[in-house]
């Protein structure tokens, strides 16, 4: 079920059609909208459905499958199991945040739903990668951990940008924006985490 550029691999789907897809999906409700923001909130739910779907297939494909009930653990499968059966690899990063205890960011520096896309000016801000962070949601919603997840193109610092080159990833010559998904789980999550703690 993964992405793949070339060559055949036993449930993959290759770029190019996933590409021709989701401009689809994009064009159908951009003409349908009004605002950016309503734009990316369609976007959100047509991958929510996809989350919920993702997770049923991983939880049925695993015959070693156990419910995380910890924050952490479910925030590690979504960034390395969905993340690799959605893109063929694991998430760049898992962060939490510094500022607020109930954030989280999973960071993928070659997002396939903005690579292929380019916003026109008048949609400004448009982050195309709000399916990515439906389908974050579907999951985490399915597992348990009710979350607000959303989108953000952030610019690669100078720094992470050469450790990414010089790591052998040569397609980031071209890119110099990177996706952050924004993670900010409900208060109950919170308190049924600090809960299994004690």
């Amino acid at each position: 079920m993964s992405l793949r550029s070339r060559g055949s691999a036993e449930g993959a789907v290759s770029v190019s059609a996933f590409a021709y897809l989701y401009s689809e999906l994009v064009q159908y409700h951009q003409g349908r909208v009004a605002s950016i923001s309503e734009l990316e909130r369609r976007l959100e739910n047509s991958g929510y459905g996809v989350g919920f779907r993702v997770l049923e297939l991983l939880t049925l494909r695993s015959k070693e499958y156990k419910r995380e009930i910890r924050l952490m653990s479910i925030l590690q499968f979504v960034s390395a199991a969905v993340w690799k059966s959605l893109f063929g690899k694991s998430a760049d990063s898992l962060e939490r945040s510094i500022d607020n205890a109930d954030e989280y960011m999973i960071v993928d520096y070659e997002p396939i739903t903005s690579t292929f896309v380019s916003v026109p000016s008048d949609l400004g801000q448009l982050s195309c990668d709000s399916f990515v962070s439906g389908i974050i949601a579907g999951v985490l919603e399915g597992s348990g951990f009710p979350a607000r997840v959303t989108a953000h193109t952030v610019p690669m610092e100078e720094g992470e940008y050469m450790s990414k080159i010089s790591a052998g990833n040569t397609a980031l010559l071209q890119r110099k924006d990177k996706a952050v998904f924004l993670v900010k789980f409900s208060k109950e999550v919170l308190e049924r985490d600090a809960a299994l703690d004690r």
